[in-house]
């Protein structure tokens, strides 16, 4: 049996995670489950499942979890904690799904204990994807995406050359106000933003889906994954969100990775990689689709995407600013605090006055985050 650990078990990803374990306990056992503050779910999960280690974010929430969990269960919380499950169980694979850059500590203390990483928290690589990389080949670890973009560039790229690789294509589906002009996302509500046409996830990716940066995040991550400049990292709409992601090659042949979108297919592939089982998502039939269409990203309509290349391109901490920067504006969105167009004036105004440090160390990225965070709280 393959021991997973959890980090951020009751969010979208982590919950179906579950499901895939759900419908191949014979494959699958938990070491550790770590929660935000969700603990009522934590705690029927700890009973499902049995890990060795939970975890939860407030230290409030401690003695009461404590008190439910199966015993021999140990019970962490903070920072802290989700190092303790990503890094202090017998857990081989670790899925890192926790929302934001709060990921980045635990998946390094996991890579540096020698655990495979299923990495659904796209912001450990666009803050410190030059430390995570260079991390996981000291230790030989793998590093397998769980977004179902990343996840079919990694599978269309299976058995062959990167140095033959053309471009690469990741597509976007254009998020809840795809068919919606500049002037008409001046009214447009959370509620309206939350409503995403095609994928179930969590509030915060469904916004980042909106306003492109979520694509943003993804072509960062993709050039760390794959270890591509940006120049061949490309972005196309994809209304249907059928195909995921597609490979061009230098001989202009295209390989690309097709499904229905449900989250459980890439969550799957990575626990089981390199092996296939059976999947708890629906058959895709191509005939009762009928067509499937395709246009050129729009960067004056999403500028988001335009200023997530030009972060990547320099490099360094921009791209740590740039996902801080949205962290906070995005949450300050959904408390009903600014309008949803304000969330990319203030990437933007924070971005016009960082000045980027080359190379940071972990102590440079932690400090320029809470420096981002502080000054786009005050925008």
């Amino acid at each position: 049996m393959k021991k997973i650990s959890i980090l951020g078990s009751t969010g979208s990803i982590g919950t179906q995670t579950l499901d895939v374990v759900r419908m191949h306990p014979e494959e699958f056992q938990v070491e550790g489950l770590s929660a935000g503050t969700n603990v009522e779910l934590l705690i029927e999960q700890a009973r499902a499942y049995r890990p060795r280690k939970v975890s939860v974010s407030r230290k409030e929430d401690v003695d009461h979890v404590r008190m439910h969990v199966p015993e021999g269960t140990e019970v962490y919380y903070g920072n802290e904690g989700l190092i303790e499950v990503a890094a202090g169980t017998d857990a081989d694979t670790v899925i890192t799904a926790v929302m934001g850059s709060v990921g980045l500590s635990s998946t390094l203390a996991a890579i540096r204990e020698g655990k495979q990483i299923g990495l659904a928290n796209k912001e450990t690589l666009v803050t410190a994807g030059h430390l995570v990389t260079a991390l996981a080949q000291e230790k030989q670890v793998q590093i397998i995406p769980v977004d179902s973009e990343h996840s079919a560039i990694f599978q269309c790229l299976n058995g062959e050359q990167l140095r033959e690789v053309k471009q690469i294509t990741l597509t976007a589906s254009g998020g809840s106000f795809r068919d919606l002009t500049r002037q008409q996302l001046q009214h447009v509500t959370v509620a309206d933003a939350l409503k995403h046409p095609n994928w179930s996830m969590g509030s915060k990716i469904t916004i980042d889906s909106a306003t492109m940066v979520n694509k943003g995040l993804e072509v960062i991550e993709a050039r760390w994954l794959f270890d591509l400049p940006y120049e061949k990292i490309n972005v196309l709409l994809h209304p249907e969100s059928i195909i995921h992601s597609f490979v061009e090659f230098q001989d202009t042949s295209m390989i690309a990775q097709m499904g229905n979108p449900d989250m459980r297919v890439p969550i799957q592939y990575a626990l089981t990689y390199p092996k296939r089982l059976p999947s708890p998502a629906s058959s895709l039939s191509l005939s009762e689709i009928g067509a499937l269409h395709f246009r050129e990203m729009d960067m004056e309509r999403f500028p988001c995407l335009k200023l997530a290349y030009e972060c990547g391109k320099i490099g360094g901490t921009a791209t740590t600013a740039f996902n801080a920067a949205n962290e906070v504006a995005v949450a300050r969105f959904l408390k009903g605090d600014i309008s949803f167009l304000k969330i990319e004036e203030i990437i933007a105004r924070v971005l016009d006055n960082h000045q980027s440090i080359p190379s940071p160390d972990l102590e440079q990225i932690e400090q320029v985050d809470q420096q981002v965070r502080n000054i786009a709280t005050s925008l």
